[in-house]
C-alpha cells in the first residue's frame, strides 16, 4: 500500500522498534494526527489468551474519565412505564415490539448502544443475529442489562465503553480524539489497561499482556511498554 507524504513523515518520527512509555506513546499520536477530521484514537491490545476456551474470555465495560469524544445514541427495550425514565436520563430511543419490527422489517440502526432491562431479553433475543456480529447485543458482564436502565443511559453517554476479545485475542478500543491531547487520552487509557488486568482470567497461563499499539484513524501505531502493569 502506498502512504502519504504525512503518513510516511510521522513513521520516520516513530521507532517502531521501541515500546513507549504510554505518557510519550499517546503524546507522538497526538503529534501525527494531522486530518483535516478529528482522528480518533484506539488502542489495540494482544492478550496472552484463547478466546476459542470459555475461560478464558475477556470481556467488561469501563467508563472513560473523559469521554470518548464521540456522541453516543442509545436504543432502550424497557416496558412501558420505564419510557419517561429512560427518556429523562437520554435516550434517544425507547420501545419495545415497535423498536424490534422496525430494526428487522427496515433494517434501522442509527444507534450506537442498546441497553435492555433484564424482561425485555426474551423480546431482544430475537434480534440476536442482527445485533450480535455488530457487538450491539446487550450482555449483563458490559452493565447493558440491566433493571436500572437510566444508569446504564448515563454511562454511555458519558463514556462507557465495552472492551472484548476478538478472534485474534485483541481488543481494539477507542480511548478519545486526538483534540484531547495526550493528557486526558492517557487517564482514558489507564483506567482502560487498569480495567483489562483485573479482568485477566484465572485459567490464563504465561504472559497476559502480549503487546499494546496505540494509534490514531490515519496515523502510524506507537507500540506501548506493558511491564509496569506486572501481568
Amino acid at each position: 500500500m502506498k502512504h502519504g507524504k504525512k503518513y510516511n513523515d510521522s513513521r520516520k518520527a516513530v521507532d517502531s522498534t521501541k515500546q513507549y512509555a504510554s505518557e510519550e506513546a499517546l503524546a507522538l499520536v497526538c503529534t501525527n494526527a494531522k486530518a483535516k477530521f478529528d482522528e480518533t484514537v484506539e488502542a489495540h491490545i494482544r492478550l496472552g489468551v484463547d478466546s476459542r476456551h470459555a475461560d478464558q474470555q475477556v470481556r467488561g465495560a469501563v467508563v472513560l474519565p473523559n469521554g470518548t469524544g464521540k456522541n453516543v445514541r442509545v436504543c432502550v427495550f424497557c416496558k412501558e412505564d420505564k419510557y419517561e425514565a429512560a427518556k429523562a436520563a437520554g435516550a434517544d430511543y425507547v420501545g419495545g415490539q415497535d423498536l424490534v419490527d422496525k430494526i428487522t422489517k427496515e433494517n434501522w440502526m442509527d444507534f450506537d448502544v442498546v441497553i435492555a432491562s433484564p424482561d425485555m431479553m426474551g423480546l431482544v433475543g430475537r434480534l440476536g443475529k442482527v445485533l450480535g456480529p455488530r457487538g450491539l447485543m446487550p450482555n449483563p458482564k458490559a452493565g447493558t442489562v440491566t433493571p436500572d436502565v437510566a444508569k446504564a443511559i448515563t454511562e454511555a453517554k458519558a463514556g462507557k465503553i465495552e472492551y472484548r476479545l476478538d478472534k485474534t485475542n485483541i481488543i481494539h478500543c477507542p480511548i478519545g480524539k486526538a483534540s484531547f491531547g495526550a493528557e486526558k487520552l492517557v487517564q482514558n487509557f489507564e483506567t482502560l489497561m487498569e480495567a483489562i488486568v483485573k479482568a485477566k482470567p484465572s485459567a490464563a497461563k504465561g504472559t497476559y499482556l502480549k503487546s499494546c499499539t496505540v494509534t490514531s484513524t490515519m496515523g502510524v501505531g506507537v507500540k506501548v511498554a506493558t511491564s509496569k502493569y506486572g501481568v
